[in-house]
């Protein structure tokens, strides 16, 4: 990358970084969603939305701001996150029916929004990376046959690579539309698209497993000064 351009790249990931903190927001990923909030109409009032690989909250907080006091939204992770206001959080996996039940439970229904901002831990290996991204999205796709609203919305991150395909075919088996799109918010240098699926089919819908007996599972504590 020329020096100019590495210099342009730099002052937008700074600026969206200092506008998130300024704004109190949890993660400079916000903008990425309102961007494309803005441009698909994702949200509407009241929606329930489901945010998976929700920490540490930033899409949390933009899914509750535009689906309203009468929206639900619950994040799902492997790690706790922060209580929100106006949010509910489920520590589990998403690949578990448990977890999944569990999140019907709480939402007294289904989803119209499936989020998924998951991303592998970089190995550093291009095509390891790809791979271990599309196995997310493809657990992400797993959920939308579990807990999505015919005609849902489903928005996910993936990494470009030779197995997009895969990935897209699996979306347009479900979705009346699929759009592949990059936010501004977005570095230019990144591997990372967002997918856009809209109009779900529910051709595919698959019934959760009752829940289970669970251990009591670790809750968010703060350490050290506030």
């Amino acid at each position: 990358m020329a020096l100019h351009d590495r210099w342009v790249q730099e002052r937008k990931h700074e600026h969206y970084y200092k506008l998130a903190k300024k704004l109190n927001y949890r993660s400079r990923a916000s903008f990425k969603l309102m961007q494309l909030d803005n441009r698909f109409s994702i949200f509407r009032e009241g929606d329930s939305v489901v945010d998976l690989g929700a920490s540490p909250g930033g899409w949390l907080q933009v899914a509750k701001e535009r689906t309203g006091e009468s929206g639900k939204v619950i994040g799902v992770d492997l790690r706790p996150i922060r209580p929100m206001e106006g949010t509910v959080t489920i520590i589990g996996d998403i690949t578990d029916d448990n977890t999944m039940a569990e999140l019907l439970e709480k939402f007294g229904g289904k989803a119209d929004v499936v989020l998924s901002d998951m991303a592998p831990n970089i190995a550093g290996h291009y095509s390891t990376d790809h791979a271990r991204s599309i196995e997310l999205c493809m657990f992400a796709v797993d959920v939308c046959d579990r807990v999505l609203k015919r005609n849902g919305i489903c928005v996910m991150k993936v990494f470009m690579g030779d197995m997009m395909g895969i990935l897209t075919k699996e979306l347009e088996r479900r979705f009346r539309s699929v759009r592949v799109t990059s936010p501004d918010a977005s570095r230019d240098t990144s591997s990372e698209v967002y997918v856009v699926a809209k109009g779900f089919l529910a051709s595919s819908n698959i019934k959760p497993a009752a829940v289970k007996t669970r251990e009591k599972k670790p809750e968010f504590t703060v350490k050290g000064n506030i």
